[in-house]
């Protein structure tokens, strides 16, 4: 992947047994449990690889917020792309922040209110 390319892809759901029950029987995932301080994050595996990730978004996400698919751009700088958002109209509503294992990630709002995560990858 590189700079400007979708990286990862989360699943914000109020139902993680449904959920995972659907992705399994109608795409063939399987998933490997990872704890995070907010609970259990649940990695889908495609032939041994992660390829999306499923949360509960109870206490993640703000009340009344649907349950969706939430996307992450990879960024070459997490930290230094924070002032262009801002620049270009953009609203951090997570300042960047380390995850063990993965690298840096920032969440933000585009110009247009979209919601969406900066990922700088640790490889």
């Amino acid at each position: 992947m590189a700079h400007g390319n979708f990286i990862w892809n989360e699943l914000m759901t109020d139902d993680v047994e449904g959920s995972k029950a659907f992705y399994r029987s109608a795409i063939g995932w399987s998933f490997q449990a990872t704890q995070i301080p907010e609970g259990t994050y649940w990695l889908a595996m495609v032939e041994g690889k992660p390829a999306a990730g499923i949360m509960a978004m109870q206490g993640v996400v703000p009340p009344g917020c649907p349950p969706h698919w939430f996307a992450y751009l990879q960024v070459d700088d997490v930290d230094a792309r924070i002032s262009e958002v801002l620049a270009a109209g953009g609203q951090v509503l997570r300042a960047p922040f380390a995850v063990a294992e993965i690298g840096r990630i920032a969440i933000i709002k585009d110009a247009t209110g979209v919601a969406l995560g900066l990922m700088t990858p640790l490889v």
